[in-house]
């Protein structure tokens, strides 16, 4: 049984930046890692895999990227080698191959049992990530014996899917890279799409991710939009990291032959049923990717930003003519399914009342209970807050609130 301050859970950016922010404030700490630093990056994503922010955005805490290729993106054995440079860099008191089993309460404090030992602590700060597990649906139950089912941490690339047909569900960032990858790969690729939002990777002449910090909209806070919750739900851009592509929405799938009809709406019996909300789907997509390109222009003519390109609209999406409801699942056309259905974070060791009737962490921005606090959830503070870029600010607010609560312990 060791005694320490604080226990951070995880050694991706969350975790370090925390681990950064608490040494600066000279408070005694360990950070738990399960496998090694970094290790959702290295294990846990397909190959091809880019980060979808440019390298200058993997700003952390007194550390930012300083190679040849700021406006790149980095795959993931260079993020990967970002991430344990930095640990390397502030000297992070990290314990590798760590198995947090359980948190618990322990009289005013808190025990952290792991597979080597366990610590009491004053702080737990939860930083384990909002990609831990794949989601899954209910209906993937549902699907024959026949077909290879995939998530999107056990898809790893084309040379793993069987030839024939492949059915890739859901169509934010990671569903249309996969489906492209696999439509230029040889495959027939149907893509079934629900709520998305379409992006250009450049917009007058920058890449969109400029215009979102520089505009300030990676900026707003939780509490200054209408629906948090309905905030933090929101897709991820229909983006791909490479500069030599500039779209990979709807529009530019179908025209490399990718099939696209609408959301995975129930499998019965065999047969796959697609929502008919395509089309308004899609026109709610470019609406809010027109006001968004709007808002840019705003802000551009009142900063008089220089050498800008003029603005421009996107093209509408097209919608397929016929659009096919139905799909069998057992005549051979379709041989695998991706579910490109998002992740969720996993905190089945967290032995402590702070969750909600549905499972979900409850916290105010980052703050779950006296001592215990949770770090790179999506819009958590910011709207930036599970990027790379958005965890130093996190962690210097949170560890703020620690040393502040403390103090006020010790008073």
């Amino acid at each position: 049984m060791r005694n320490i301050s604080t226990v951070i859970i995880g050694a991706g950016q969350a975790g370090l930046a925390m681990s950064k922010c608490l040494s600066d404030r000279s408070v005694a700490h360990v950070v738990l890692e399960r496998g090694e630093v970094a290790q959702s990056w290295m294990k846990d994503r397909w190959d091809s895999l880019r980060l979808l922010t440019p390298n200058w955005q993997s700003r952390l805490p007194s550390y930012g990227y300083a190679g040849p290729d700021p406006d790149g993106y980095m795959n993931m054995p260079q993020i990967t080698g970002y991430l344990r440079n930095y640990a390397h860099a502030i000297n992070a008191p990290v314990e590798e191959h760590t198995a947090v089993h359980s948190v618990t309460s322990h009289g005013n404090n808190y025990l952290v049992r792991t597979n080597k030992g366990d610590w009491i602590c004053d702080n737990v700060v939860v930083a384990s990530g909002a990609c831990a597990r794949p989601k899954l649906p209910q209906l993937a139950g549902a699907v024959p014996e026949s077909i290879m089912q995939l998530s999107l941490s056990t898809y790893k690339s084309p040379d793993q899917v069987a030839k024939g047909g492949v059915l890739v569900v859901g169509a934010s960032a990671s569903g249309v890279q996969i489906a492209a990858e696999l439509g230029t790969s040889g495959h027939a690729v149907t893509l079934a799409v629900g709520e998305h939002i379409r992006a250009p990777r450049r917009y007058r002449g920058r890449d969109i991710q400029w215009w979102m910090d520089r505009s300030g909209i990676l900026d707003v806070r939780v509490n200054e939009v209408d629906d948090s919750d309905r905030a933090r739900r929101l897709p991820s851009f229909q983006l791909i990291g490479d500069p030599g592509i500039d779209s990979i929405d709807l529009n530019a799938l179908q025209a490399i032959g990718i099939s696209v009809t609408g959301r995975l709406a129930g499998i019965q019996n065999g047969m796959a049923q697609f929502s008919g909300s395509l089309a308004n789907h899609c026109a709610i997509s470019d609406l809010k990717i027109g006001r968004l390109l709007r808002h840019f222009d705003d802000w551009a003519g009142r900063m008089n930003i220089p050498d800008l390109p003029d603005a421009r609209q996107l093209p509408p999406t097209l919608l397929p003519t016929p659009l096919h409801l139905m799909s069998n699942l057992r005549n051979g056309a379709i041989h695998t399914i991706v579910w490109a259905t998002g992740y969720s974070p996993e905190f089945s060791w967290l032995k402590l009342p702070v969750f909600d009737q549905k499972g979900m962490l409850i916290h105010d921005q980052g703050i779950v209970a006296p001592g215990l606090y949770v770090i790179g959830l999506p819009f958590m503070r910011r709207r930036k807050s599970a990027l790379i870029d958005g965890v130093g600010g996190d962690a210097q607010a949170l560890s703020d609130h620690l040393i502040a609560n403390r103090n006020r312990r010790a008073a």
